[in-house]
């Protein structure tokens, strides 16, 4: 018997089946309130959204690498350009004119698009950031084997020992836990004992290793 044909009886006696999808179906004010509830949140998301866009939008100018750079690479204009970054993504010590950067020494390799700050040049804040102290300074060396000078890396920590004849066993520690910050490229039109070492000292240790490079034979010792 389908519904059409339905006693007034058993419309009235519903079964366990209607009863369920009575239930589970949801009246018009149901709906209606759930669709004013979800707008009301929209709304709500909508207007988090467009203050925090404002926030965000907010940039800056900043100085990054127009091209990838090898660490050693004297900075010209056309390795650098100017790039607006979010404020809340701009680092510390971040160079924010490209004259400020002009004919600095890169002290590590940069992609192409990274921002550049005041501890990737060679300069005293990257002294003292390596050296972990304010007063450092960085020491040009040259080793006595050039082979050691292939495998130093910046970052590295090594201790500088002046040897004290070509033939002599002795040697006398110039300074310790020194950081290495710069090893000029081998393609850098130097000879192999004309590549340098830069390290980052102690001011005092500088000059006492400074002045040893100039008579004695140098080496190093890894960390």
């Amino acid at each position: 018997m389908d519904r059409a044909t339905e006693s007034p009886r058993a419309s009235l006696s519903p079964t366990l089946s209607d009863r369920l999808t009575a239930l589970t179906r949801p009246g018009r004010a149901r709906v209606t309130l759930a669709r004013r509830v979800t707008a009301a949140a929209l709304t709500a998301l909508a207007a988090v959204l467009l203050v925090r866009g404002d926030r965000d939008g907010d940039t800056v100018p900043v100085v990054t690498a127009a091209r990838d750079l090898a660490p050693g690479a004297v900075l010209r204009p056309e390795d650098l350009r100017l790039t607006p970054l979010r404020t809340d993504a701009v680092p510390n010590g971040v160079v924010r004119r490209i004259d400020e950067a002009t004919g600095r020494t890169l002290a590590g390799p940069a992609r192409a698009g990274e921002p550049l700050t005041d501890v990737r040049v060679l300069g005293p804040r990257l002294a003292g950031a390596a050296a972990g102290v304010p007063d450092a300074r960085v020491v040009p060396i040259r080793l006595a084997d050039p082979e050691v000078t292939d495998l130093l890396r910046e970052g590295d920590r090594v201790d500088v020992l002046a040897l004290a004849g070509d033939r002599s066993p002795d040697a006398r520690v110039l300074a310790t836990d020194a950081a290495v910050v710069l090893v000029s490229p081998q393609d850098s039109g130097r000879t192999v004992r004309e590549r340098v070492v830069l390290l980052a000292l102690p001011a005092d240790t500088a000059a006492a290793v400074a002045a040893a490079s100039l008579s004695d034979a140098l080496t190093v010792t890894f960390h």
